[in-house]
């Protein structure tokens, strides 16, 4: 009888969650249907799972000029490569040394990154410092530098390294091990969930940053891809006219609504490919903090 229970638990298990699942794809289901949809059908009919009069008029439009989009491409993944890795380092290594009980300061430091997300200097006083004292406009550095460090996610880091023992710590300074050692052997390869999760959250805000482009880069080819969309969103006409001038064939108005969801395909294809990669880590990861019971 409890083998039946199991199994009936079991089915009601594994349909809810095909159930779930499915529900999660059908907006990206609809995103692409539409992307493939004709402008007019969409206008007359609106947006449906299957496209009625199907037209790769967007992404013909999207793709009109290849180099600038693998341009912003190769600038977006080279911001999300760099500023993840970099981010992760800094974060992790803040997180380790706030954690440390031998540290003296650690509580004052704690403080100090916390009062920082409680107030902000503004947009002005922090653009002049970009641009005039450090002189970081218009190069690859301005996209990085900004969002580097985050305070909560040291917070959350800071929460998982604390509940590593202190006996492993303890153990490698007896063997002689230095501080930087303990981090790099011990406390990263035990900080995997944490390392993965926090991860994908730094590379989502790299991959879908366009805000510091529009306000520090002014250089095509540091135009990130999300900028690069917006751009191209924001100046239909512009794009048009320069199309006419390439000698291309433009009838009819520009596919509006279809571009806005070819754009999104583009946009947000290549980061799902992050996702097989940590997701047995992502699940452990997202109970950092949690109450145990």
């Amino acid at each position: 009888m409890r083998h039946n229970d199991r199994i009936l638990l079991s089915v009601i298990g594994y349909v809810s969650l095909t159930l779930l699942a499915l529900l999660c794809l059908l907006p990206f289901w609809l995103v692409v249907s539409s992307s493939l949809t004709e402008e007019t059908a969409i206008t007359l009919n609106g947006y449906s799972l299957i496209p009625s009069t199907f037209s790769l008029e967007a992404y013909r439009i999207l793709f009109e000029f290849p180099k600038d989009m693998l341009k912003a491409y190769g600038v977006t993944i080279a911001v999300t490569a760099i500023g993840t890795l970099i981010g992760l380092f800094l974060t992790s290594m803040t997180a380790y040394v706030l954690t440390r009980r031998d540290f003296r300061w650690r509580n004052k430091f704690s403080f100090f990154f916390f009062f920082t997300t409680l107030f902000n200097g503004g947009l002005v006083p922090w653009y002049l410092m970009i641009v005039n004292y450090l002189h970081l406009k218009d190069t690859l550095v301005v996209l990085i530098l900004p969002m580097l460090l985050n305070v909560f996610y040291i917070i959350v880091m800071k929460s998982f390294m604390g509940s590593i023992p202190d006996a492993i710590t303890e153990s490698a300074k007896i063997d002689g091990a230095g501080d930087f050692r303990i981090y790099y052997s011990l406390i990263l390869p035990l900080s995997k969930p944490a390392l993965a999760t926090i991860g994908l959250f730094i590379a989502l805000a790299y991959w879908n940053d366009w805000y510091n482009a529009l306000l520090f880069v002014s250089k095509s080819e540091l135009m990130p891809l999300q900028y690069y969309l917006y751009k191209m969103l924001g100046n239909m006409d512009g794009m048009r006219k320069a199309m006419m001038q390439s000698g291309a064939v433009v009838t009819g108005s520009l596919p509006t609504e279809s571009l806005k969801m070819a754009m999104t395909v583009v946009a947000t294809g290549p980061i799902l490919l992050a996702y097989p990669f940590i997701q047995r880590f992502f699940v452990q990861g997202l109970t950092i903090g949690a109450v145990k019971g």
